[in-house]
């Protein structure tokens, strides 16, 4: 391994990196600190993320600068009723000349893939997504295809009462390693935004700060960053504590375990450090587990997660 791509992988070097995209995006996007590092970090972690909220509240925007920001190629699916599985994935098409059938690839072979409205495709559609968010890979016509590596789905879904809406099936939900609201904008954002489109799409001008490699290296960064026995345990016993609730109908999988550490290793990696710290749990709880809980009643599962976490004692640390 040569030098510099061993300085790539240093916390600082990441930390670096990282601060240069965020700071591309908000170019951009403005305010929505949380959500723009929430989704950066769901990259980093190497998962997919969901963006959840009103239409027009930037969540298309928000994907769109991210892709355009870390390079790579950046495909675009508009979910609709009518769309088919192999609109997703592709299909062979009959080449008359050679008289074979030639596979055409379908937008799911890129980087970066905008999923939108992702819970206006039917499930049959959806179900497309899942060989493909769970193994990096789509079968066409019994042919396993490998997709290229970074491979990261940022996924739109409307409001659930809206019209025209299939609910994402949990097994789905699962497949995003955390899922994130962009909320109203305050007065003094809306009166940027406002000021900021006055002439035009600032997205137009917006160009790529890193390139692929780095963000491969930055995936590399995250699994080097250190998750010590006690974080461990903390996460086991937040777990089991969301499995004794008695409002709680679909508990967290020990996938979403895996999940909230990784996104925590991620999320260490924005403060330069190699070591995730309680906090990072406590912190990333909720974008993390929340969308994948099934709750009895109105119970809200954010609400819940946000009483455990506050009730749950910290783990003692040693020092690093």
């Amino acid at each position: 391994m040569s030098s510099a791509s061993q300085e790539s992988l240093q916390p600082q070097r990441a930390q670096e990196l990282l601060d240069r995209i965020e700071k591309n995006v908000h170019r951009v996007i403005v305010g929505k600190e949380r959500v723009v590092r929430l989704a950066l970090a769901g990259l980093v972690a190497g998962g997919h993320v969901l963006l959840q909220d009103l239409p027009g509240t930037g969540k298309t925007m928000l994907a769109r600068a991210l892709a355009t920001s870390v390079g790579g190629t950046f495909r675009r699916i508009q979910c609709t009723p009518d769309l088919l599985p192999s609109d997703i994935t592709g299909s062979s098409i009959f080449n008359q000349k050679d008289l074979s059938f030639d596979f055409v690839p379908g937008p799911i072979f890129a980087n970066v893939v905008l999923a939108d409205e992702v819970n206006r495709a039917t499930p049959r559609t959806q179900s497309a997504l899942l060989e493909a968010m769970g193994e990096g890979q789509v079968t066409v016509e019994g042919t396993t295809r490998t997709l290229e590596r970074p491979f990261f789905v940022v996924a739109t879904q409307n409001p659930a009462e809206f019209h025209g809406t299939y609910p994402l099936p949990e097994s789905q939900l699962d497949r995003f390693i955390l899922a994130a609201e962009m909320g109203p904008p305050t007065g003094a954002e809306a009166m940027e935004v406002l000021a900021r489109r006055e002439h035009g799409d600032p997205i137009a001008d917006l160009s790529a700060v890193v390139n692929i490699r780095e963000v491969i290296e930055l995936q590399e960064a995250c699994l080097r960053v250190v998750a010590a026995p006690a974080i461990r345990t903390y996460v086991v016993a937040l777990l089991d504590a969301i499995r004794t609730r008695p409002d709680v109908l679909l508990p967290a999988s020990m996938r979403s375990g895996v999940y909230l550490q990784r996104a925590a290793q991620a999320w260490a990696l924005f403060e330069g450090r190699d070591f995730v710290l309680p906090d990072d749990i406590k912190l990333l709880a909720g974008p993390v587990l929340a969308h994948r809980l099934g709750m009895r009643g109105r119970g809200k599962a954010a609400d819940m997660l946000g009483e455990i976490v506050t009730s749950l004692p910290l783990p003692p640390l040693r020092q690093h």
